[in-house]
């Protein structure tokens, strides 16, 4: 990173998570559904304007139009049976720059002035690892001489710069809202609006629970977990950065004028379960008969490591006749990279064999309050066992519990857990 480009910062401290009456600076982050066709690119000028003219300075965040990232990820496939990762980047950053351009002149169609940069028009600066980068820095001068002339922003999410070779990155899972919280805090912002599809954070996946509640406001640590766990609708770099910077975040619906939930510091009611969170993009990998003797795991995580394998829960067998299995998860786009890595050591480690599991799913209680409260672990396996659901792994954090299980048992396992925890009348 040049030693000219500032570190992101918020340029203004102690921010309020309601708008004054004051002029505010504005963060709003869109999703590829919100800007899924010209219907909805025009929906989200007018919300654009009426932010505007309400007297506030706006800096919007767009990803790409609807499905457009995957069309293009398969059209790269069609054409390359190995697509390099500097190309990718170059092809995949197109897809936020057909939106930005579309919204700018949307925008100026209903008489406010605006302006889209790319990623790196904005001064995002990244590492140098495409696919996967991370903002390293902003250098947000641009972005302000644009707002000091009286102009809408629109920044093209998911995307920056490598500064040493000047190549275009891409930001991975959720590096739209990684760009906007970003922004937000390098700019000082008063809030990070997120808009998306559903109406907030609920304490369940509305899509299988239908009596999950949404929740008016959730802290930055129990977000974390959420996210971490599963629960798609923000994702934990976002939050990360929010909480390092202070910056409250609202994730709203788009297709609605109401109230979201508000990402922030500490909630008033710390209730003792939050939300119930499921993931089933992870695959469960055992190692089989490996040698309980030290160093064996540095050996193979190492491996992994090596890779760009990431690994979440793990988990080592007690130990029969000096072997055991070590068996832990990695998202499936990793699982034969894991593979791979795992039985190239089996030779050397001496272990019998490696199994991948896809057919799993990670179900995860979530709350800050389970702190101060024992027991809850003792209950959710009660729970799970009343439904006959077996437990392959468990992992834990201080406002966390997850089980691994078999992916057919999913919907089953996180109804059961919300009736029990957080259904209306339910005992805490």
């Amino acid at each position: 990173m040049h030693s000219s480009y500032p570190a992101i910062a918020p340029q203004s401290a102690g921010v309020s998570p309601i708008y004054s009456a004051s002029m505010s600076l504005i963060v709003q982050k869109y999703g590829g559904t919100s800007v899924a066709d010209a219907e909805r690119i025009s929906n989200v000028a007018r919300r654009v304007v009426e932010t505007r003219q309400a007297g506030n300075d706006v800096v919007v965040v767009v990803s790409a139009m609807g499905q457009t990232t995957d069309d293009l990820i398969a059209l790269a496939t069609d054409v390359s049976s190995q697509p390099g990762g500097r190309e990718m980047d170059m092809l995949l950053t197109a897809g936020e720059r057909i939106s930005m351009a579309l919204l700018a002149m949307a925008i100026r169609d209903l008489g406010v002035e605006a302006a889209s940069l790319t990623g790196s028009q904005a001064g995002i600066l990244t590492d140098s690892v495409h696919g996967e980068a991370k903002i390293t820095a902003i250098r947000g001068d641009r972005v302000r001489e644009y707002l000091d002339d009286g102009r809408v922003v629109i920044v093209a999410g998911f995307q920056g710069v490598d500064p040493e070779s000047r190549d275009v990155t891409t930001l991975g899972r959720g590096g739209s809202d990684a760009t906007a919280v970003a922004l937000a805090a390098t700019l000082g912002a008063d809030v990070c609006e997120i808009y998306t599809d559903v109406d907030g954070v609920f304490t369940a996946d509305p899509r299988l629970v239908g009596t999950a509640r949404k929740l008016d406001e959730v802290s930055y640590e129990d977000m974390l977990e959420l996210a971490g766990a599963g629960a798609g609708v923000l994702m934990a770099r976002s939050v990360e950065f929010a909480r390092r910077f202070g910056i409250p975040v609202h994730v709203r619906s788009s297709f609605h004028d109401g109230p979201g939930t508000w990402i922030k510091e500490e909630a008033m009611e710390q209730t003792v379960i939050t939300g119930v969170a499921h993931d089933t993009s992870e695959a469960k990998v055992t190692v089989h008969g490996v040698p309980d003797q030290p160093g064996i795991a540095a050996r193979l995580f190492g491996a992994l490591a090596a890779e760009d394998v990431n690994v979440d829960m793990i988990v080592q067998n007690v130990s029969t006749d000096g072997y055991t299995d070590i068996s832990f998860t990695v998202p499936k786009e990793h699982m034969e990279s894991a593979r791979a890595a795992a039985e190239k050591l089996v030779p050397d480690l001496s272990a019998r064999g490696v199994d991948v599991d896809p057919a799993i799913a990670k179900v995860s209680l979530v709350g800050a309050g389970m702190r101060n409260h024992p027991g809850v672990a003792a209950d959710m396996f009660k729970v799970l066992s009343e439904h006959a659901i077996n437990i392959s792994m468990i992992s834990t954090s201080a406002v966390r519990i997850s089980c691994v299980i078999a992916a057919d048992r999913c919907d089953e396992a996180v109804q059961s857990l919300h009736d029990y925890y957080l259904a209306e009348g339910a005992t805490e």
